[in-house]
């Protein structure tokens, strides 16, 4: 087991937004995190990854608390999150960028970068602000690899793209997944999610109330209704 969180509790003053969470990824899983706005689902990645510390509960990847931990720390144990705003930097350039994200003995270097978004070799000299949002994305998983993760979380990976940018993020996706990399995925659009997922997990009002694998989760259309509000075509 990669990632276990165990009845984790995590405030924004006095707001409970975790009311006891608990979840697991297995190694080279991908499992989706779905529900619905505000239900906590970004608040459990940055929990994750010590953004916000957890008043309750503990976080364990490979076994090892990290809450108490700074967000390097726990980035350094191999815990990565790609937020939803990206954090492009827009007057590097896309190499620029991805060396900024190098650890020096992991497995994923630039060449393997390019290998996966052959895009971003195309670009590699245009600066960050040159990028269209598919293209940032790209750059914004490319970077969190180059840090070499155990597990990487992402956070709406293709929230406003145009469906042939998708469909190249989530054939990367699967390739990134097959070379091993465990992967906990907040998405909206569940097409996506089950095209690619081992697991979803429902996460309603601050608490898990739902988990399934990917064959359950596509056959359940009332679970789909009651907690997402659609339906799946």
């Amino acid at each position: 087991m990669i990632l276990s969180l165990n009845e984790v509790h995590a405030h924004y003053g006095k707001s409970h937004v975790l009311q006891g969470v608990s979840l697991h990824v297995n190694s080279g899983e991908l499992v989706t995190l779905l529900g619905r706005n505000g239900a906590g689902k970004t608040t459990t990645l940055k929990t994750i990854v010590g953004v916000l510390r957890p008043s309750q509960g503990t976080v364990r990847l490979y076994g090892h608390e990290l809450q108490g931990l700074a967000p390097h720390s726990i980035a350094r144990q191999g815990a990565c999150l790609v937020p939803e705003h990206r954090g492009i930097f827009k007057l590097l350039t896309v190499e620029e960028n991805l060396l900024l994200g190098q650890r020096r003995h992991s497995p994923w270097q630039l060449e393997d970068i390019y290998r996966i978004f052959p895009r971003l070799k195309e670009r590699r000299k245009n600066g960050g602000a040159q990028l269209s949002g598919g293209e940032q994305q790209m750059l914004a998983i490319g970077r969190a690899l180059m840090n070499d993760p155990k597990l990487l979380m992402l956070d709406e990976p293709v929230e406003g793209l145009a469906p042939v940018i998708v469909e190249e993020i989530v054939a990367r996706l699967k390739v990134i997944k097959a070379e091993g990399v465990s992967i906990l995925l907040v998405e909206q659009n569940l097409e996506v999610c089950t095209q690619l997922a081992d697991r979803h997990l429902i996460l309603e009002q601050g608490r898990i109330v739902y988990e399934a694998d990917n064959a359950t989760f596509l056959a359940d259309t009332e679970v789909k209704d009651r907690y997402l509000g659609v339906g799946l075509a």
